[in-house]
């Protein structure tokens, strides 16, 4: 498909068949996730697949509360997104710019999963509603390091692609001046 149909299917799922996602297609997305770019190269991202049963149990219910998430445990697999340090450059160009660089490249790389996943017939959603803090204890992640996203991925329950409600094009572009 082109990659504008690809954009045009990949949408947040929240709702997930109990059908086990193939370890080779979870490592196809994450290596489209590997090649997205990054400020000066830095990469700053690292990947916990999450597809145990228990922990992703336990992982799904650190997103998951009273008002939030409640699709989540649904979810066969679950990909935790931790950013790493970033480089020096990258590091002093965001603190002087006022612009988390790292935050940028960790959100490309989980979009690129995300539509690698949907070219392999899988939903996703990203959540970033999560007790970090629990999530980094049963990971294992250190200290100073930041689970940023959580991915929930997995066969849809309802492989319906729904239509999208966005703003017109010229509602939001214009050229050589803002708004003209």
């Amino acid at each position: 498909m082109s990659f504008l149909d690809l954009a045009r299917r990949r949408q947040s799922d929240r709702g997930f068949t109990q059908r086990a996602v193939e370890r080779e297609t979870i490592e196809r997305c994450l290596e489209a996730a590997r090649m997205a770019p990054s400020a000066c190269n830095s990469q700053p991202w690292f990947f916990v697949v999450i597809d145990e049963g228990e922990l992703r149990e336990q992982v799904a219910l650190c997103a998951r509360d009273l008002v939030m998430n409640h699709f989540v445990t649904s979810a066969p697999v679950i990909v935790a997104l931790v950013s790493e340090a970033p480089t020096l450059i990258p590091r002093l160009a965001g603190h002087w710019k006022d612009k988390p660089y790292y935050l940028m490249d960790v959100g490309i790389a989980a979009e690129h999963f995300c539509l690698a996943a949907a070219d392999e017939g899988l939903g996703s959603c990203l959540i970033g509603w999560f007790d970090e803090k629990r999530v980094k204890k049963l990971l294992g992640v250190p200290r100073r390091r930041r689970v940023v996203l959580l991915i929930a991925v997995g066969y849809p329950a309802d492989e319906r692609i729904r239509g999208k409600s966005r703003k017109a094009i010229d509602e939001v572009r214009s050229y050589n001046t803002y708004r003209a």
